[in-house]
C-alpha cells in the first residue's frame, strides 16, 4: 500500500543562448553603473568651468544681496577684478573651518586687486552673531534662498557647502570647487589673476 514516490525531475539545463543573454545583461547592467559613477565623480570634481557660461555670469553680475548689517551688497560692483566668491553656512564645519583660511587670502591678495566675498546661505541672526564671535576682513552677503539658486546655477548641481566660484577680472568664471577649500587651492588660484 505504498505508493510508489515520482523521482524528483533534473532541473532544466539552460541552453547556451540564454547563458549568453544572461552574461550580456550583466554586461550592459556593469557598463550602465560604471558609466554613471564616473559621470558623478567627474560633476563632483574641482575643474575649470566651460566657457559658454556668459548668461550665467551676466545673471551673476547682475544680482545683488544683503549685507548682515542690512546694507546692499551688488555683486557688479565686484566687478573688474578677480573675485573669490564663497557660499557657506554657520552650521557647515567645514565652511567655518576654511573662513580663517580665505580671510588669511583676502588680507594677502588684496593689494594684488583680489576680492574675496563670503554669501551665507543661513539666518541673517545666526550669521550676525557667527560674524561677532569670528569677525572677518571680506565683505559677507545673505544669500537665502536666492543664493541657493545663485550657487546651483554657477555650477553646484549637488546643492552642497562649501561652494566656491573664482572670477577673473573680465567677469568669467575660472574655476569653481566642491568642498572645502585649502592653501594649495588658494595658492592656485592667486596665479590665475
Amino acid at each position: 500500500m505504498n505508493s510508489p514516490t515520482p523521482s524528483p525531475s533534473p532541473a532544466p539545463v539552460p541552453s547556451a543562448t540564454t547563458s549568453r543573454r544572461r552574461w550580456l545583461a550583466a554586461g550592459v547592467g556593469a557598463a550602465a553603473a560604471v558609466a554613471g559613477a564616473g559621470l558623478a565623480w567627474q560633476r563632483l570634481q574641482p575643474h575649470a568651468a566651460p566657457a559658454a557660461l556668459s548668461e550665467t555670469e551676466t545673471a551673476f553680475w547682475a544680482s545683488g544681496f544683503n549685507a548682515p548689517a542690512g546694507d546692499a551688497v551688488a555683486m557688479q560692483s565686484f566687478r573688474g577684478k578677480p573675485l573669490v566668491l564663497n557660499f557657506w553656512a554657520t552650521w557647515c564645519p567645514p565652511c567655518v573651518e576654511e573662513l580663517p583660511l580665505l580671510n588669511g587670502f583676502y588680507r594677502e591678495q588684496k593689494a594684488r586687486g583680489w576680492q574675496v566675498v563670503g554669501l551665507a546661505i543661513d539666518q541673517p541672526t545666526a550669521v550676525r552673531q557667527f560674524l561677532q564671535r569670528l569677525p572677518l576682513d571680506f565683505p559677507i552677503a545673505l544669500g537665502g534662498l536666492g543664493g541657493t539658486d545663485m550657487a546651483r546655477s554657477l555650477g553646484n548641481l549637488a546643492g552642497g557647502l562649501p561652494f566656491t566660484v573664482v572670477f577673473g577680472a573680465d567677469g568669467n568664471i575660472l574655476h569653481r570647487k566642491m568642498g572645502q577649500v585649502t592653501a594649495d587651492d588658494l595658492k592656485a588660484w592667486a596665479q590665475l589673476g
